[in-house]
């Protein structure tokens, strides 16, 4: 039974429109990088760039601010990353395996507290997650969760130019002519491309694999099995 607090989070991808957002829930002791690879999940994010979670501490974090940091820097920013020695740091930031802490050391159970998910530090995806709720319920299965209540739109395709690519690549489709609707077509191998659509069922049949499946490939370099790359292709609905 989920006895320990399930800790309730709105998501909604930035700086794009139509709004694509999720309302799910997750364990309270839930290693933020498994956060990161939920949300990842949640917003069709492959596994193949770097990410970070972002926590603003002047809004929310538990961490004490290190007695070192210049005064200047007065509202730092933790950034929670799998460790690795590509973790990013600098003067008016602090960052810490993501891994290595829970969700509940980071967020005190406020509402409004918030975290970010930066994806792919090239294209740059941000996704803006609300604390919504902190509750208990000891007639949920724990196997139940990680899972998603509601959402709207698909979210990301990878490796197109962030949310302004993404726009261009909906309006391509939708005029569905040109040389680049073309390179469009073949590159994604599909004729159609639906940034709406939302399978709430498909979606947390995923969330009870898909984020396992990352954590072995960021954590432990272990690359899926023939088996996990046709789940994540979708290949059980064909």
């Amino acid at each position: 039974m989920a006895s320990r607090p399930i800790y309730q989070f709105y998501a909604e991808l930035q700086d794009y429109e139509p709004k694509i957002w999720r309302r799910f829930q997750v364990m309270g002791n839930t290693s933020m990088a498994r956060l990161g690879y939920i949300l990842m999940t949640l917003y069709e994010m492959q596994a193949s760039h770097m990410f970070c979670l972002m926590v603003p501490v002047s809004d929310n974090a538990k961490l004490v601010r290190p007695q070192t940091l210049a005064p200047i820097f007065s509202e730092p920013v933790w950034r929670f990353e799998v460790d690795s020695e590509t973790m990013f740091s600098s003067e008016s930031d602090c960052s810490f395996d993501a891994a290595s802490y829970q969700i509940s050391d980071i967020l005190r159970g406020i509402p409004v507290e918030k975290l970010i998910l930066v994806y792919d530090f090239g294209d740059e995806w941000m996704v803006e997650v609300k604390l919504e709720a902190v509750v208990r319920d000891k007639e949920l299965p724990g196997r139940a969760l990680p899972r998603v209540l509601d959402g709207a739109g698909y979210g990301i395709i990878e490796d197109c130019g962030g949310t302004s690519g993404l726009a261009r690549l909906v309006e391509t489709f939708r005029r569905k002519r040109g040389e680049e609707y073309e390179e469009y077509q073949e590159w994604l191998g599909t004729d159609e491309l639906d940034l709406t659509v939302f399978d709430l069922d498909d979606m947390n049949l995923r969330l009870k694999r898909v984020p396992r499946i990352y954590m072995d490939l960021y954590e432990h370099g272990k690359y899926p099995s023939q088996r996990s790359i046709d789940f994540l292709a979708r290949k059980y609905q064909q």
